[in-house]
């Protein structure tokens, strides 16, 4: 998105994971020690030098549904205005329903695909309430599930897709712009494959520098028992400490598939990287990849095997500096708050700027996206004007809104200004707006907001002035 001809950047279609089908199935993995153990074991406790940010150990009363405090139902056969089938070509209709997501009361999660007597097909999809899971500057991120996949094969495994995976933040409330924004998928499988793949997307589809649709993947046997038939760990390790910044996929300890930043240009890496990810668990039914491995849905796939998770955790480790956003309340109001040190967003991607000063802007926002900067800390002097310093290569007749709302993305704007095109998306210009009387400590929320849904602003920095 480093375009600075401001010429309209067009979003991006959905579709998902037709991932690494061809030129990736000949590895076989060294042979691992790494004993399996029982189907209710607790998440390891973190090696010395990373630090747990997220865990769910799945447990609860048997027939319960999952803390949607941890996490949220994906429903239907889309997101609100994303592609149809998931983008996939599956064939089911996710449900929040306990017959498909549910606590098994022995510490495990179970995914299980069902077909009613009219043949339909219902499964279940859930992603994490949080979207900021990346790696500290100079350091690692660690994302791992110990599960196991469903036990069948053959032909009655045909169509079975489980996966666990991650997508980019800004992907979030969008819906449309994939794979830019990144994709990293930890396992899947398909037809009851003793195999298990990982792919990262990013870039444009078709092709682009990760190949799309297929991605940048490989695939590899389950160590010591079958994807199928016992449980397995399978972790991705984002490590920002090494050049180029690596992204490397495991299976019990096993390191079968690393993509680095030096696969693709530095832009692509950036919009597939430069932000929070959210995690999935899901299992589809039918669609592109297993038709790539003779075909979906039939007559002899059998209904009701699940996808059995232990524990879901991320980890993190090291670095020379932190993404962690500051404290609430060490916000100064009448300094330059950067955009890209937002504590939430949705729809946004970051990427490197060429305004003075250097470092990121956030951009590809238009109509309902937002970010959230928490503890801005206002004094006891009210502030009445607002500053941005924001740039557009927005189409002709492409304009917008530039919001400030208090402690919540939904109260009455306190100020706002329109914006239209600044002469391209990297022409950076100051704007002012005055705003409503401000005093005391508050979360800051920019919003935008248009009549038409195309991209028309980036941010680079905002602050308050009296």
């Amino acid at each position: 998105m480093s375009d600075t001809s401001g010429t309209y950047r067009r979003r991006r279609p959905l579709r998902r994971v037709l991932v690494a089908v061809l030129g990736t199935l000949g590895l076989t993995a060294a042979a691992a020690t790494i004993a399996v153990p029982s189907a209710n074991a607790s998440a390891p406790t973190p090696p010395s030098g990373w630090t747990q940010v997220f865990l769910d150990d799945f447990n609860g009363p048997a027939g319960s549904g999952v803390n949607t405090a941890n996490w949220l139902y994906d429903t239907g056969t889309s997101y609100p205005g994303g592609a149809a089938n998931w983008g996939t070509g599956e064939v089911e209709t996710m449900t929040n329903s306990t017959s498909n997501v549910s606590l098994d009361g022995n510490g495990n999660l179970r995914i299980t695909p069902l077909r009613d007597s009219s043949g339909r097909w219902t499964s279940g999809r859930i992603e994490t309430q949080r979207t900021d899971f990346q790696p500290p500057s100079g350091g690692k991120l660690r994302v791992e599930a110990r599960l196991q996949m469903p036990n069948v094969t053959g032909t009655a495994a045909e169509g079975y897709w489980p996966a666990f995976w991650m997508l980019g933040a800004p992907f979030r409330g969008n819906y449309q712009n994939w794979p830019g924004v990144g994709e990293l998928d930890i396992m899947e499988n398909v037809q009851g494959l003793n195999k298990v793949w990982a792919t990262m997307h990013c870039g444009t589809n078709p092709g682009g520098p990760c190949n799309e649709t297929s991605g940048i993947g490989n695939s590899v046997a389950c160590p010591n028992t079958t994807c199928q038939s016992g449980f397995h760990t399978y972790a991705m390790e984002w490590d920002r400490s090494v050049s180029p910044e690596a992204i490397r996929f495991y299976v019990d300890g096993v390191n079968y598939h690393t993509v680095t930043a030096g696969q693709m240009d530095a832009t692509t890496w950036a919009n597939a990287t430069n932000h929070g990810f959210f995690v999935i668990l899901n299992v589809a039914m039918g669609g592109g990849f297993p038709d790539a491995f003779g075909g979906g849905l039939d007559a002899d796939t059998q209904p009701g095997h699940p996808m059995v998770v232990d524990y879901v955790q991320v980890l993190q480790a090291g670095g020379g500096g932190s993404t962690t956003p500051p404290p609430s309340g060490n916000r100064d109001a009448y300094s330059a708050i950067q955009a890209e040190s937002y504590d939430s967003q949705s729809g946004v991607v970051t990427e490197t700027t060429s305004d003075t000063g250097g470092g990121q802007d956030i951009g590809y926002l238009a109509d309902g996206d937002w970010a959230l900067y928490k503890g801005v800390n206002f004094g006891s002097t009210a502030a009445t004007q607002f500053f941005a310093r924001v740039a557009s290569g927005a189409a002709s007749g492409v304009s917008g809104l530039v919001e400030v709302r208090l402690d919540s993305r939904t109260s009455t704007p306190v100020g706002s200004f329109a914006l239209a095109n600044t002469g391209g998306w990297q022409t950076w210009k100051t704007v002012p707006a005055n705003i409503s009387a401000v005093t005391g400590t508050h979360d800051v929320y920019l919003t935008f907001s248009s009549g038409q849904p195309s991209d028309f602003v980036n941010v680079n920095w905002f602050d308050f002035g009296h």
